[in-house]
């Protein structure tokens, strides 16, 4: 199995700590939040991750070259300018092939959430992309029905920033240059693909883009 990390933003919620440095080598507890993602899919199985770069991508490269890519097969998709979430999955796209699904994960996310009982999931449902969901306050709900579809913008739960996603997702992004893979997942679920919840409100989640590192537990 494969995975994404989407390394590439600005930081601009971690300033003045992204400055000098990009957000993915922002320390927690004396390790980067690079490094705590790789752990975390590597303790999954997973050894052949994609990172997307633009905020001092050469820190990256050369923080992954020191590290011996920590025993993984990385490999790095730098964009000139930000492509937001979607056109960097895009962009990238060509690192997938196969049917098996992969992971697309944000740099700044912590959790415990299980990864093996998501992807699971996603597969018993034959879902074109299960996004980790929670029910708590959020500025950017969204809505799914009872059956743990998409519908549409909230009311709703929270997006978690970890997605599993069926590599034939990559063949229907119609979008152009920048875009949020939301926009993306909102217009194929108009359609009736099944973009689907993964409830994972037991898990602890931490968003460590903001300097609070806000989250539930």
């Amino acid at each position: 199995m494969k995975a994404m990390i989407l390394a590439a933003g600005l930081g601009t919620r971690l300033r003045p700590l992204t400055d000098d440095r990009p957000k993915a080598l922002v320390e927690v507890a004396g390790h980067t939040l690079l490094e705590i993602i790789l752990r975390r899919l590597q303790a999954f199985g997973i050894c052949d991750v994609i990172i997307n770069t633009h905020h001092f991508a050469g820190m990256i490269l050369q923080y992954l070259k020191t590290n011996a890519d920590f025993g993984m097969n990385i490999e790095v998709s730098r964009e000139e300018f930000l492509l937001d979430t979607g056109g960097g999955l895009k962009k990238a796209g060509w690192f997938f092939s196969g049917e098996e699904p992969f992971i697309l994960h944000n740099v700044d996310v912590i959790s415990s959430i299980d990864l093996r009982r998501m992807v699971q999931f996603h597969a018993e449902n034959e879902a074109l992309a299960t996004l980790a969901v929670q029910d708590r306050k959020t500025s950017r709900p969204l809505s799914f029905d009872e059956h743990l579809q998409l519908c549409g913008r909230g009311p709703g739960l929270a997006f978690c920033g970890i997605h599993v996603i069926s590599p034939r997702l990559l063949r229907m992004l119609t979008e152009e240059g920048v875009f949020s893979i939301i926009t993306s997942y909102l217009r194929l679920a108009a359609r009736g693909e099944k973009i689907l919840a993964f409830r994972a409100d037991e898990y602890d989640w931490r968003d460590m883009g903001k300097p609070t590192g806000t989250g539930r537990k």
